[in-house]
This record gives C-alpha cells, structure tokens and sequence, in this order.
C-alpha cells in the first residue's frame, strides 16, 4: 500500500465548490427549489373494503369535479385529472412554493370483482369518493360446516 500526502485544502475546495454547485441549482438562475412542482404529483388515496363494497376516497384539493375523469377496465379503477396553476402575478413575489400543480393519472387494481354499472363519485371539499359495490359473486359466502 502506499503513503500517500493529504492535502486538505484540495478537499475543502472540492466540498466548497459541491455545495456552490448546489446551491446555484437550487436558489440560483434556474431556481429549482422555488418553482412549482408541475406534472410531479398524484393525489393520496384510501382503499376500504366491506362485505358489499370497495371504497376509494381521493384527495384532490382546488379542483372542479368537471376535471376529474374515472373509468374502470375489468378490475382497475382509473382517476385522471388536471390541477391548473392559479397564475395571476401583478404585484406578487413568492418566496416559496409548495403546493402542486399538473396532471396526473392514478391506476389501482381493485381486490375483487365489481359492479361497473353501479358505481358512485362523489366530491365533497376536495377529498373524491367512489363507491364501487361488489359483484354477487365476489361476496363471501359463510360456509357452514357439519359436525360428526
């Protein structure tokens, strides 16, 4: 192996120039970090089951009902939709951004068969529910068993 001299001000130049790089990326001319996050978001969801049904409740907030599209193909339930950003910017400077803006397209296989011409949306301040009732077969039956 061999001994080899260690300059620390060659490494403390490099971190110097790393963090300056990634500084400039972020808060510089491109200004990354201060920009909205358009087309990189999908909205939360919760899938619940009963006996008779599939739940999904999505949350989209700031959005019409009229923009929100939902499909269903053999068992997977499809929500599409668009958020427009709310650019009106006469005296406004904005320091940070954080809320999401963009299209987006969620795809989820739903754990059993479903009725698809009985299924329910509703929109209700910003959270989507739909409502998918289950097919007679899909239902658990109880099987009784004979004892000896």
């Amino acid at each position: 192996m061999d001994i080899m001299e260690w300059k620390p001000f060659r490494e403390i130049t490099r971190l110097r120039s790393e963090m300056d790089r990634l500084w400039d990326d972020y808060f510089g001319s491109g200004r990354k970090a201060l920009r909205p996050l358009e087309g990189t978001w999908l909205p939360s969801v919760d899938v619940s089951e009963t006996t008779d049904k599939i739940m999904v409740k999505a949350e989209v907030p700031g959005m019409d009902a009229k923009d929100i599209d939902i499909s269903i193909s053999g068992d997977v339930l499809t929500i599409k939709g668009e958020k427009k950003t709310e650019r009106e910017e006469k005296e406004e400077n904005y320091h940070l951004v954080e809320r999401s803006y963009g299209s987006f397209s969620r795809s989820l296989r739903l754990p059993v068969a479903v009725d698809a011409d009985k299924i329910e949306a509703t929109y209700k301040q910003g959270v989507l529910t739909i409502t998918c009732p289950k097919k007679e077969e899909a239902k658990a039956k109880p099987i009784e068993i004979k004892a000896e």
